[in-house]
């Protein structure tokens, strides 16, 4: 019984046999021989080329990416600079407006107290 297992032709997980496989790849070999190597040639060729232009996107983006964020930081640098010069400008306005007017409360106060002085 050993003997007779042995020698059935092994099974493919398809439920082709080996010697099934073989001769339908035989049978390919000889029809389609040539273009099928050259198709896979081809092919390898378009694979090595899509990598190749796949890598120089990639750097490429990468490069953009760099400047990108370094412009962002000079903006950002920049618009920190112009708004504290705001800052600094709206605050010296400011100063000059409160000493240019006066508080009309604190001026009659003062007038009350001159007047208070001249009249001793």
């Amino acid at each position: 019984m050993k003997k007779e297992a042995t020698q059935e032709p092994k099974a493919h997980l398809n439920g082709t046999s080996k010697e099934a496989t073989s001769k339908i790849d035989a049978i390919k070999e000889l029809i389609f021989g040539e273009n099928i190597q050259e198709y896979n040639s081809e092919f390898e060729a378009l694979k090595a080329d899509i990598l190749a232009k796949k890598e120089e996107l990639q750097n490429l983006i990468s490069t953009v990416e760099s400047e990108l964020l370094q412009n962002i930081d000079s903006l950002s640098t920049d618009i920190n600079i112009r708004i504290t010069d705001l800052e600094n400008s709206i605050n010296d306005k400011l100063d000059t407006i409160d000493d240019k007017k006066v508080n009309r409360k604190l001026l009659s106060e003062l007038f009350i107290k001159m007047g208070e002085k001249l009249s001793d």
